[in-house]
């Protein structure tokens, strides 16, 4: 369904009557500023004035955040017959999310079996995100993460066997087990990487879009009409990437969406305390460009928001900004004790499952029963368990792959006089530590 750019958040000069008089709090994006609840951060009852002192929080709200709450509104004053999805819609979801949750709880088990290596940092709690934007997209659009971009992968296509043997670093794997959990890439299906430090991938988004509109307006290529998402955290938004992305790309009105997954900590750094603004979203009117919020634990609200920017992207209106507060049920990293946010907060948002709030609207809805969507989780358990054999009995890389896509010559470092790879050399590695 196409809905008209008006009805999303456009760009807000602060002095305007809309922002002044937007009072009116909006059900349909969830503000923990509103709530009886105090969980965010573990800061909620303290704000920093401009002198540096610590003044208590009282009267802070969001205002102006309006997302496209009028579509949803007349949708859910409707009757049943007019549900946000489909069965068949709801289906995918709950697979996709299913599918992401179980992935990254296997995971942790190989990790702390010893099959994988390095820094692992998963994706439970956030997995609506991930399926609210991506399974929008075609094929042919673009896709770029972060380091904690597995289940970005699973829900753009890349087959769970292909992501699991990258992070046990065999040959099989999507990047052939070079680039390990972090470095998420596929060709095949428009995924541009995951990224280890927070910010790189926004200006490799900005090209992507960029790459979209030089096609079709200039080359004419009536077909390129390609969307980037670029997803990253809270954290990424204090970063000079940030800025300088979004003004290029309202400057030239770039068909990208960037996607902030805030959910609240930057490793161990509490989003209020770390950001003078925590409404990311407000960041998007002043370079321009729609800014929204939404609640990114609930996939059907971050649906209808992805649903729109992605469109508008599209048709050639240019970037949005969304921002989605959303939450991680595990440590920055599995090798994160996760021992400095506070055990309500995170009972509070376990209390929130997103995966549980679909399963439950599916069923109140007779969108399916619990048979279907037990059917669908012991699918999903075949698929991971599968994936985990498949990576295991899976060859490691050979020798001769080390120094490939390295250097843009061939006959660079890495091949000797006699035209074979140097690290074929048995004394290549002599005085290296062999794991």
């Amino acid at each position: 369904m196409s809905f008209s750019a008006t009805k999303f958040v456009q760009p807000l000069h602060p002095s305007s009557s809309t922002a002044r008089s937007n009072n009116k709090p909006n059900p349909l994006s969830f503000d923990p500023f509103r709530t009886s609840s105090s969980f965010l951060g573990s800061m909620h009852k303290l704000r920093f004035n401009a002198l540096g002192k610590i003044s208590r929080h009282n009267s802070h709200c969001r205002s102006a955040v309006v997302a496209v709450s009028d579509v949803l509104k007349q949708k859910k004053s409707k009757s049943s017959a007019n549900l946000l999805i489909t069965k068949e819609e709801g289906l995918e979801l709950y697979e996709d999310m299913v599918l992401g949750r179980a992935f990254e709880d296997m995971c942790a088990q190989m990790y702390y079996r010893g099959k994988m290596f390095g820094f692992v940092h998963l994706y439970n709690g956030q997995e609506a995100v991930s399926t609210g934007f991506i399974k929008l997209l075609k094929k042919e659009d673009y896709v770029v993460s972060t380091y904690r971009d597995h289940v970005h992968a699973l829900s753009k296509g890349v087959p769970a066997r292909a992501v699991m043997s990258e992070l046990f670093g065999k040959a099989t794997g999507c990047c052939r087990g070079q680039g390990g959990s972090m470095h998420m890439f596929s060709k095949e299906h428009n995924l541009l990487g995951g990224f280890a430090f927070i910010g790189e991938g926004i200006p490799v988004a900005t090209g992507a879009a960029f790459s979209s509109r030089y096609r079709r307006e200039v080359l004419k290529e009536v077909d390129a009409d390609n969307v980037t998402l670029a997803f990253f955290g809270d954290g990424t938004c204090n970063n000079g990437q940030f800025f300088e992305c979004l003004n290029m790309a309202a400057l030239w009105k770039l068909p990208i969406v960037f996607v902030v997954e805030n959910n609240l900590w930057a490793i161990g750094m509490s989003h209020l305390r770390a950001t003078s603004d925590t409404e990311i979203w407000k960041k998007g009117p002043a370079f321009g460009m729609p800014g929204v919020h939404v609640d990114g634990m609930d996939v059907l609200k971050v649906r209808e928001v992805a649903k729109e920017a992605i469109e508008r992207a599209r048709r050639g209106d240019g970037p949005t900004l969304v921002e989605c507060e959303t939450y991680r049920f595990r440590g920055h990293s599995l090798a994160d004790p996760d021992e400095l946010r506070d055990p309500a907060e995170k009972a509070h948002y376990a209390g929130r499952d997103p995966i549980s709030a679909l399963k439950k609207y599916m069923i109140e809805n007779k969108l399916a029963s619990e048979q279907d969507l037990k059917a669908i989780e012991k699918k999903i358990d075949e698929v991971i368990e599968d994936s985990v054999d498949f990576a295991d009995e899976s060859p490691l890389p050979p020798r001769s792959q080390l120094l490939e896509n390295v250097f843009a010559d061939p006959k660079g470092f890495g091949i000797g006089p006699d035209g074979k790879y140097r690290c074929e050399d048995p004394k290549f590695t002599q005085g290296t530590a062999h794991v």
